[in-house]
């Protein structure tokens, strides 16, 4: 390379690194200029700032030690009122000690007042025992006497009054009640019976039941647990069995092989079978159609069974379901009527008499049996209660109790209800005379209105008004504890005197 290009070169090198040497140090110089008036302007703030703070210090201050005053001067005024009070506390307490020292002489005074009293009482009691030769408890007792026989008339008039008033009171409300859900209820007046015989259209149909060597007879008896009597009666085969389903089942199996015509033991198995699951709907269904009619849901499937099974139980002709269908109807609305709770009453008036399903299988009354079964599978207990106290043994404490027990009696008691024999109803009407002739002082006794009412005849010169109206009570009394009978009978004591003359 050339020397002088190269000479050239290198001053041109120097020239720039000396020109931009001199850039920088321009730009350096202009860099610290802003960054002292930066800095000049930062300390000018901080200045500011502190100055502030040093205010707002102060002002904090001054607020505190204000507000240090406004509590000291609270502080004063509270301990300034409860001084005030501790005096006025101080004041009362030593009024109620005067005032407790004055009522404690006051007390003094009286006791001696009371002791000088009584003192005075046993010198004139004394002054009067020997005036009247009479004790305290001799003149007692013949005031007692003076006093009784002025006023027994009166106590007569006002016994009978008050008597004859709560019974019409209490006989028209009930019957108000009662005839009220009556009219809202309209059943049947007559109920069917369980169907415990078959009639035959032909004699020889009773050749073909019994079998050859009885076999078909005996596989009919075994199969349905029911015994069939063929030869007591003409025309009619006779089912007897304590088990009314078993009776119905053998009822239904006896039709169909009649109707059919082949009866053998083969048959009669797969006949008796089919009327078996028959008889089982027929019982669901009719527990169903019960529940539903009377508007009653949950209950346990156990206790339908049982419910439906009462549709092939009868009581003195009177058909079980019916019965407690017709019930529950009746006790809903007196319930409605007098405030008990309707839901419970329906629901145990339904299925009170569910033990009768089982008394056949299981020792014990109907009711009893009932109230252990419905708490068995879990009914409330107000409701086992009304159950179990439907009849007079068990105490009803509970309205909802006291509702069934009457709706059985008026279920029953009513016009068709219940068949009862000629010989039942005249044992009844000579028990109830029985019972009235019993008592003492009695002259005649009848039992009148099919047995509703038994009138009673006194000996008046041993019997007076007071003895009439408690020897009425103790008949009642005497007849609910001895008999068992439907509704009510009313005991109606008569006590007349008579004077005889004869002028000739």
């Amino acid at each position: 390379m050339d020397p002088i290009t190269i000479v050239i070169g290198a001053i041109a090198l120097v020239a720039g690194f000396g020109a931009s040497t001199i850039a920088t140090q321009k730009r350096l110089g202009n860099i610290q200029e802003k960054a002292k008036k930066e800095s000049k302007r930062a300390e000018e703030k901080a200045k500011e700032i502190i100055l502030e703070a040093k205010e707002e210090a102060v002002r904090i201050a001054e607020e505190a030690k204000k507000e240090e005053r406004n509590r000291r001067k609270e502080i004063s005024d509270a301990e300034k009122r409860v001084l005030n009070r501790e005096e006025t506390l101080d004041k009362k307490l030593d009024e109620l000690d005067k005032r407790g020292e004055k009522i404690r002489k006051d007390e003094d005074e009286i006791e001696d007042l009371k002791g000088e009293i009584r003192k005075i009482r046993e010198k004139q009691q004394e002054k009067l025992e020997k005036i009247a030769k009479l004790t305290k408890k001799e003149a007692a007792e013949k005031l007692m006497q003076m006093t009784e026989r002025d006023i027994k008339e009166d106590l007569k008039g006002l016994v009978s009054k008050l008597q004859n008033s709560a019974k019409e009171d209490a006989e028209e409300k009930a019957q108000t009640v009662i005839l009220t859900a009556m009219e809202r209820m309209a059943s049947e007046v007559t109920a069917e019976r369980t169907i415990t015989a078959i009639k035959l259209e032909d004699e020889e149909m009773k050749g073909r039941i019994i079998g050859k060597e009885g076999r078909n007879i005996q596989a009919l008896q075994r199969e349905t647990g029911v015994d069939i009597l063929v030869d007591d009666t003409p025309g009619m085969v006779i089912l007897s069995s304590f088990d009314p389903v078993r009776r119905e089942v053998a009822r239904v199996a006896m039709e169909t092989l009649l109707k059919d015509g082949r009866v053998h033991p083969g048959r009669i198995e797969e006949v008796v079978e089919k009327a078996r699951k028959q008889v089982d709907k027929e019982i669901d269904r009719a527990a169903e159609d019960a529940a539903r009619e009377v508007g009653i849901v949950g209950i346990p499937k156990e206790l339908m069974r049982y419910l439906g099974e009462l549709k092939f139980r009868t009581s003195y002709g009177q058909n079980v379901l019916k019965h407690s269908v017709e019930m529950a109807h009746i006790a809903g609305n007196i319930a409605e009527e007098i405030g008990a709770d309707v839901r419970t009453c329906k629901y145990a008036a339904l299925l009170h008499d569910m033990g009768k399903a089982v008394t056949h299988k299981i020792e014990g009354k109907h009711h009893h049996i009932g109230g252990d079964l419905a708490r068995k599978y879990g009914v409330p207990e107000e409701i086992a209660h009304a159950i179990e106290a439907h009849h007079d043994d068990v105490e009803a404490t509970t309205p909802e109790a006291l509702v069934v027990r009457v709706v059985d009696a008026i279920s029953a008691a009513r016009p068709g209800a219940r068949n009862i024999s000629a010989e039942n109803f005249a044992e009844r009407m000579k028990e109830l005379e029985n019972i009235a002739t019993g008592f003492d002082g009695i002259d005649k006794a009848y039992a009148i209105s099919a047995g509703r009412e038994v009138r009673v005849i006194v000996e008046p010169k041993q019997i007076d008004d007071l003895s009439a109206i408690k020897l009425a009570r103790d008949i009642a009394n005497k007849i609910e504890s001895t008999m068992q009978y439907p509704g009510t009978i009313k005991i109606n004591v008569i006590r007349e005197t008579r004077a005889v003359e004869y002028a000739k």
